[in-house]
């Protein structure tokens, strides 16, 4: 017995879990049943079955001690990070200062790295907005941009001073390997003065040999950034026209 659009529809999102954001794609129904999908999938909504995060967007929810369960920020804007298999974007900004330490403030705000250009957008009562990244992105080298993203960023990071911000940044690449400091300072040069300034400055007061030639050389000296760093905190910064 052939199964009905609303059975196949309703047996999937059984197995979907709890916070799966999906949409009418992710269901095994012929592309010219698509609009029977949307059909089934607005009345489970007005049921009360499932969520609408935003246009052609649902989720499967369920109360818990703390209220009701939302998707996690990747689930809110997983379609945005991938195009055909391969990677353009990544989470960035307010949500990674709170991930690395710098900041305890929780944001509405995502932010999205990613090499194309696109316009800010909202879904569910989330605010998403894009940062444009020059650089490839790859899995790998994600870590490394969203560190970069904190030096570029310095004087946005919510809650904190920036006496605890260098600090925290400083800890943070402490604990890069040879390889990872070889690969970040190739990957600033794409950034912002400011944000090689603050590479250059931080990974020499870690190791006062560091190479740091080629962001010394990729920077114009007459250009000062004022980030009220004390000089205690970061004695190398007077060098890099850090004030």
């Amino acid at each position: 017995m052939t199964k009905s659009i609303t059975d196949i529809v309703t047996e999937n999102i059984e197995r979907f879990t709890y916070g799966y954001v999906f949409s009418a794609s992710d269901f095994p129904v012929d592309v010219t049943k698509q609009k029977s999908v949307n059909k089934v999938l607005e009345n489970l909504t007005k049921a009360g079955e499932i969520r609408r995060l935003s246009k052609g967007k649902y989720y499967k929810t369920k109360l818990t001690e703390f209220g009701e369960l939302m998707p996690d920020n990747y689930q809110i804007v997983k379609d945005l990070l991938e195009e055909n298999g391969k990677l353009i974007g990544y989470i960035t900004g307010y949500q990674i200062f709170n991930e690395l330490g710098l900041t305890t403030q929780v944001s509405a705000i995502l932010q999205i790295g990613t090499i194309k250009d696109k316009k800010n957008t909202k879904r569910s009562y989330y605010r998403i907005k894009f940062v444009k990244q020059w650089n490839t992105i790859t899995k790998e080298n994600i870590p490394l941009l969203q560190l970069l993203d904190c030096l570029r960023f310095f004087k946005k990071i919510p809650d904190t001073t920036p006496t605890e911000s260098c600090r925290r940044l400083l800890y943070l690449l402490s604990k890069l390997n040879e390889n990872e400091k070889s690969k970040i300072k190739k990957l600033v040069l794409k950034y912002t003065p400011q944000a090689i300034a603050l590479l250059g400055a931080m990974l020499e007061a870690l190791n006062p040999n560091e190479d740091v030639e080629m962001l010394r050389k990729s920077l114009n000296f007459q250009t000062f950034y004022d980030l009220s760093i004390p000089h205690e905190v970061l004695s190398t910064q007077k060098k890099w026209n850090i004030r």
